[in-house]
């Protein structure tokens, strides 16, 4: 098993787009059996893979795993799409940080990822600096950062490296790229070896449609560079 928390302290630089999408491609193009595990209170990886389905309300359950109530393999489910499940968020997550802090386990987290059974389990972080972000980036073997080129986003990354201070692998991710716009174009060639995610309508698309791009335009150039942003991840993890 190799645990990818995907991460960012700002948000709206497109950090559930490239958890969804990467977990599409880990389960189908690399063939892994690859679990989601959505950490972020807003749900919107779990509402994109369709979790709100009458079968699936079980309302405010997420955060009892936490608290030893819920086993978490209870609460996996699977999606349309063979080898990804999903470990749903919901708004009791939203309590977690308090929750994680009185109980004073740095590593539990880690600990519940321990008694999955996937090979691949991919976090979809809550944006911040929080409590429980900095459990997943504890537990995970890589940490994927979208990066958006812009000064803000580029200072947030650096904080996210400060804090890290080299205990857990980044990987950094040029995310929602207009080519055509100076700015992006100088920092993708200020950072020539950073995966490059641009930006495309498909993708909006394919969130309103809540699928993955991969199913839902499968040749598109944002898909094929979902595909390529995975395929990074795995050489990192076994280099």
């Amino acid at each position: 098993m190799a645990t990818v928390a995907i991460y960012s302290l700002k948000g709206g630089v497109g950090k559930t787009t490239l958890a969804v999408n990467l977990a599409w491609a880990a389960a189908v193009r690399s063939s892994r059996r690859t679990l989601l595990w959505d950490l972020d209170p807003q749900a919107a990886a779990s509402w994109i893979l369709h979790d709100d389905r009458p079968e699936n309300r079980r309302r405010d359950r997420a955060q009892a795993v936490f608290s030893r109530d819920v086993e978490p393999a209870r609460l996996v489910r699977p999606t349309a799409y063979p080898g990804l499940d999903l470990l749903p968020a919901d708004a009791s997550l939203r309590g977690l940080d308090h929750l994680l802090h009185d109980l004073d386990k740095k590593k539990r987290l880690g600990r519940l990822i321990d008694g999955l059974d996937h090979d691949r389990v991919l976090l979809d972080c809550p944006p911040g600096l929080t409590e429980t972000a900095d459990q997943a980036m504890r537990a995970a073997d890589l940490v994927v950062v979208p990066v958006v080129p812009s000064a803000l986003s580029t200072r947030a990354y650096l904080e996210v490296l400060d804090h890290l201070r080299g205990r857990t692998p980044v990987l950094p991710v040029h995310s929602m790229v207009d080519r055509r716009r100076r700015l992006h174009a100088d920092a993708l060639r200020a950072e020539p070896d950073w995966p490059v995610i641009p930006m495309a309508s498909g993708a909006e698309a394919a969130a309103a449609d809540r699928t993955p791009i991969g199913a839902f335009a499968p040749r598109s150039a944002a898909a094929l560079a979902f595909v390529e942003v995975w395929r990074a991840v795995e050489r990192r993890l076994v280099a």
